[in-house]
């Protein structure tokens, strides 16, 4: 590439785009929002114990460093300047809590992810001080159900169960952030001197922020009991944080930071009113721009902050409906059932299938969230006969991502009164064509794809790079590229999939009430922590055992008659 070649593309603009399951690091062309390359790292997700889900801060932060590194390398080998990266954004995985000691950089303790289900009985001793155990007691102020999800009952069970933790805080040394938080404070220094922040979008899924105000909430802080001095200053999406302290991009100024779904509305370019976008990552989360006005939903949706770009700029609010498990649920079949080698095969399985012959699958791992808020469903695969096999289950389980996005599309149209005509989508799961037709026939209404389906590194991305002191993105309407697309339409008749939609209901109506957050104290679930049940079975089997004993013997008895006869 020559020179004058590379002075054509113009400033560059880097984004990090850290999920549940993996870290990127993307780099766009500001004027044509052209990928020019991108690295990624998977991430390990550890289960310690049953519904606990953790990853290692230290390994999230190290796969940013990889991915930074590895694709500034690509850059030079396609003949491209990296001094020509102006700017950094974040997008992340929300909720995701992590403290740790600001005088080592050490975190304290695993990140505590959003899926996560140890919390089941802090939520229900708080539920006990509110009136009535009304879960949507500071709706109005968080837009957010009191749940296991959110970030401040996890800081609350970390400060409960963790000495470390608590010593910490005593010490005046803890700090609390989300994933965004834990990133800036790190890239920008640490320990020394590392910039401890997060943006209106992240602090907006801790319920300890008023969306209103955009302020910390200190009665809600005393509600859940965290001290106040732990939690990082809430900024704009879209401004100059700090700069890289280390690596290929040293000097470089982190300039945007949005939460990944709040930054895929922003890269799907969905500004007006009513526009809505669909993703489909480790979960699935369809958000609908209300405008400068917080519309509270009277049919199980969260109201959430969609994006603030810039300190001058309005707040921007959204309906949101949030969906546990969808691309989890192809992991799953992956790692846990094993029918697949890769998540690639599940595609081609379904494909074959064509069909779930009957077979439901709701994937309630980590109990229902949108429109339910119900923790103790499980996940079911029901309407099983001899002739299922794992091609119709792969078929099931894409099935029930769409399904649960039908599920927030219905509350959606309700709490705004104007159905959508389409769907716009984006994340890893968009690639799958199966995936899409099926979403498509299931809506009964348009999907439709971007050809560049990286829209939550993009909104990174733009945030960054139209950030005050930065200014190489414009955001004006008339500056925007605009996206071609891949478009969807229904094949089935309405009869057909409102048949198929009111089955999967009375399965989701099969999978709750599975689960109690009442244990025993010491969390051993086996059978043999009741006495009296565990004295009876003992004692059953050694009854059986001595009768087998006894059958044994007689039998010998009567061959040796036999014998003798």
């Amino acid at each position: 590439m020559a020179a004058s070649d590379r002075m054509v593309l113009g400033p560059l603009v880097g984004a990090i785009d850290q999920g549940t399951s993996s870290t990127r690091f993307l780099v766009f062309n500001a004027k044509t929002a052209e990928l020019l390359s991108h690295h990624q790292v998977e991430i390990q997700q550890k289960f310690p114990k049953e519904g606990w889900v953790e990853q290692d801060p230290k390994e999230i932060l190290k796969s940013v460093h990889e991915c930074v590194e590895r694709t500034c390398e690509k850059l030079q080998q396609l003949n491209i300047d990296i001094t020509n990266i102006k700017a950094i954004g974040v997008s992340n995985q929300r909720e995701t809590t992590v403290v740790w000691d600001k005088t080592t950089g050490e975190p304290l303790y695993n990140a505590i992810v959003w899926l996560d289900l140890r919390t089941q009985s802090t939520v229900e001793r708080l539920l006990k001080r509110i009136p009535g155990k009304n879960k949507a007691f500071f709706k109005f102020r968080t837009g957010l159900p009191l749940s296991t999800y959110f970030s401040a009952v996890k800081l609350r069970w970390l400060l409960d169960n963790v000495e470390e933790i608590r010593q910490a805080v005593d010490d005046g040394r803890a700090m609390f952030g989300t994933i965004d938080s834990w990133l800036i404070w790190s890239l920008t220094g640490g320990k020394n001197g590392g910039v401890h922040c997060t943006d209106v979008t992240n602090a907006s899924r801790t319920m300890l922020f008023n969306i209103h105000s955009l302020e910390w909430d200190p009665e809600l802080c005393q509600f859940f009991d965290i001290p106040m001095e732990i939690l990082p200053k809430v900024r704009s999406s879209s401004e100059i944080y700090g700069l890289m302290k280390s690596g290929a991009l040293t000097g470089v100024p982190i300039s945007g930071c949005l939460g990944d779904q709040s930054a895929a509305l922003v890269g799907q370019m969905c500004f007006q009113d009513g526009q809505a976008k669909n993703t489909y990552g480790t979960g699935c989360f369809l958000l609908c721009n209300t405008g400068q006005k917080s519309v509270f939903s009277e049919h199980g949706l969260l109201t959430t902050i969609a994006y603030k770009l810039g300190r001058d700029k309005p707040v921007c609010y959204a309906l949101e409906g949030s969906v546990a498990i969808a691309g989890a649920v192809v992991r799953w079949l992956r790692d846990n059932l094993g029918i697949v080698k890769t998540s690639q095969e599940v595609e081609k399985l379904a494909a074959e299938a064509g069909t779930s012959y009957g077979c439901y699958f709701v994937p309630a791992f980590s109990g229902l969230y949108a429109p339910y808020w119900e923790p103790s469903a499980r996940g079911i695969i029901c309407g099983l006969t001899q002739f299922t096999n794992k091609n119709h289950i792969a078929f099931a389980a894409l099935e029930a991502v769409c399904f649960q996005t039908r599920e927030i599309l219905d509350a959606i149209n309700k709490d705004c009164g104007i159905p959508l005509n389409q769907l716009q989508v984006d994340g890893g799961m968009t690639n799958n064509k199966v995936l899409m037709q099926l979403q498509s026939d299931i809506l009964c209404i348009p999907v439709v794809k971007p050809s560049m389906p990286e829209t939550t590194a993009l909104g990174a991305a733009m945030a960054a790079g139209a950030a005050e002191g930065v200014g190489i993105w414009s955001l004006n309407p008339g500056d925007l590229t605009a996206v071609t697309c891949e478009r969807f339409e229904p094949q089935i008749n309405p009869e057909e999939s409102e048949f198929r939609y009111a089955r999967w209901k009375k399965a989701v109506m099969k999978s709750m009430g599975w689960e109690t957050s009442e244990a025993p104290s010491n969390g051993d679930t086996s059978i043999f922590c009741s006495l009296p049940l565990g004295f009876f079975i003992m004692s059953s089997m050694i009854m059986l055992i001595g009768a087998k004993y006894v059958s044994v013997i007689s039998i010998v008895g009567l061959r040796t008659e036999s014998t003798e006869d």
